[in-house]
């Protein structure tokens, strides 16, 4: 940009400022943050002018209030290069600085206190996990949950400068960048559900659907199922028969109740340990998405992935919130939630048969996480990408450690 495209840019930018245009903040913040105005022969008084207009543009949040004191103090500076040697005008400068710095000590003063009152790193609670697979399962499927969601809901640098500010004379224009800001990614708790958690994935694709067309070609599963019940199938010469005894079920393969599991072979090559068992008659690329399938199970009208997944905690303390992962409908999926309050008594004896046998395992509870997914209602198919985030965990408060109270009883 030359001198010639600064100085007509600066009056776009003030024709924009007198308009009380929504897009003045953005793209004056912008052009001061990646131009060096005094290089580009702008004024003293354009650039004074400039910054001061733009720290008024700021939401009225002290969060934004740093780059708000930032424009304040810049101004402040080239005030006594311009022309404008008003008194007055350099006493509200200097108040206006004082005022928003010291909003902002009060705001980081606040958020200091939140953090400081974080208990020790050796008093927080511990959640062990023991499972046939904890270097996927632990630090891989993480990393790929972290990238999942970075690279799904990451904000262009002309969103992330609109989130500064607001404009209460605003006007239609869904098609200006400059004011498009209302993205899932600036909403920290709509984030914060989805990297604060663990996350389940599968290193493999997963598809469910209510046809046999087209399964993942690494192995397939049949199973009626609905509401109340569940049965395993397999299809041989042209029958649906009993998994159990080859016995034949006179349902059709267009049966509404009939669920085809599939999976593809392996894809992730990140695994590490892998201690489950696999079949021996097919290379680990086919073995270990094999192993999954054969462990899968019926619940009613949901396919039960087993995760080989146990958890430990202090159930005095804690329970574990776990549900479908936040985006899992978009794949057609519904995951089943559930919160683990304890050590359930519907395991069988060789789960309960270790859980005194070790010194950390003193005082805690244990439960299984595995993936309970259901079709959505409407939805035939539903397909998975390997390394999508199908379940979260979320260690959460009991119910006894905690009450909500009405604020108008506390007091003043």
């Amino acid at each position: 940009m030359n001198s010639q495209e600064a100085r007509a840019h600066y009056n776009y930018l003030m024709t924009l400022c007198i308009r009380k245009e929504e897009a003045f903040g953005p793209l004056a913040f912008t052009f001061i943050k990646e131009q060096d105005l005094d290089k580009l022969g702008l004024a003293p008084e354009e650039q004074f002018n400039l910054y001061m207009a733009t720290s008024e543009a700021f939401a009225s949040e002290p969060k934004r209030y740093t780059h708000k004191l930032e424009c304040l103090q810049k101004a402040q500076q080239l005030l006594p290069r311009t022309r404008f040697t008003d008194p007055e005008l350099t006493r509200h400068v200097f108040q206006e600085v004082q005022k928003t710095s010291a909003e902002l000590d009060i705001y980081n003063e606040a958020m200091r206190a939140t953090k400081s009152s974080a208990a020790p790193a050796a008093d927080r609670l511990r959640l062990v996990v023991e499972t046939d697979l904890p270097d996927y399962f632990l630090n891989t499927a993480q990393k790929r949950a972290a990238a999942y969601y970075q690279n799904k809901y990451k904000m262009t640098k002309e969103a992330k400068t609109a989130q500064h500010f607001t404009n209460a004379a605003r006007k239609f224009e869904p098609e200006n960048p400059a004011v498009q800001k209302e993205f899932a990614g600036a909403c920290a708790p709509f984030m914060a559900v989805r990297t604060s958690a663990i996350h389940l994935m599968l290193p493999f694709d997963l598809k469910i659907s209510r046809t046999p067309d087209d399964p993942l070609e690494a192995g397939l599963r049949i199973w009626y199922a609905t509401m109340g019940y569940s049965f395993p199938l397999r299809y041989e010469m042209g029958k649906l028969c009993s998994w159990y005894d080859d016995r034949v079920v006179e349902i059709g393969m267009d049966d509404p109740n009939l669920l085809f599991v599939s999976v593809s072979p392996l894809k992730e090559t990140e695994l590490g340990t892998v201690d489950r068992a696999l079949p021996d008659d097919v290379p680990m690329e086919l073995g270990l998405p094999r192993a999954f399938l054969d462990g899968t199970n019926g619940l009613g009208p949901f396919i039960q992935v087993v995760c080989n997944f146990k958890i430990w905690f202090d159930a005095e303390a804690m329970s574990v919130l776990v549900q479908g992962a936040p985006d899992l409908h978009e794949y057609g999926l519904q995951g089943g939630a559930g919160l683990l309050t304890r050590t359930y008594a519907s395991e069988k004896i060789q789960a309960y048969a270790p859980s005194s046998g070790k010194p950390w395992q003193q005082g805690l509870s244990f439960n299984f996480v595995n993936m309970h997914l259901q079709l959505a209602q409407g939805v035939n198919t539903a397909f998975v990408p390997f390394n999508t985030p199908i379940f979260s965990i979320h260690p959460v408060l009991t119910r006894q450690s905690f009450k909500f109270e009405d604020a108008r009883t506390l007091g003043s």
